[in-house]
């Protein structure tokens, strides 16, 4: 007794439909998380590299050709690296003119 040939194989388990992207840019992700941590804690330190990661996945997204998503995350890294710099520097600007006083005393003289 010989069957017929067999059923295609079914489609694996969180494959992307055709057309759309296989997954987002790792740089991408990097550059949000950095980006939020920036605003959140660590200002400069991480707002440079989001900026950074997130001009890079940009570039990566678009010369996939629809290959690579993501590009709302990078944007938004992007994004966020900017504001975070751009707060630090005022604030440096500010505790340098005197505005900003940061020694946690509130004893007035």
């Amino acid at each position: 007794m010989s069957y017929g040939t067999p059923p295609p194989p079914p489609p694996q388990y969180g494959a992307p439909a055709p057309g759309q992207p296989a997954g987002n840019s790792k740089k991408a992700l990097w550059a949000m998380i950095l980006g939020i941590l920036s605003l959140i804690c660590c200002g400069i330190f991480t707002g440079i590299p989001a900026l950074i990661l997130g001009k890079q996945a940009q570039g990566e997204i678009d010369a996939s050709g629809g290959a690579i998503g993501g590009r709302g995350m990078a944007t938004a890294g992007f994004i966020l690296g900017i504001i975070s710099i751009a707060v630090t520097i005022l604030w440096i600007i500010l505790y340098a003119t005197g505005a900003v006083d940061i020694s946690g005393s509130t004893t007035t003289y």
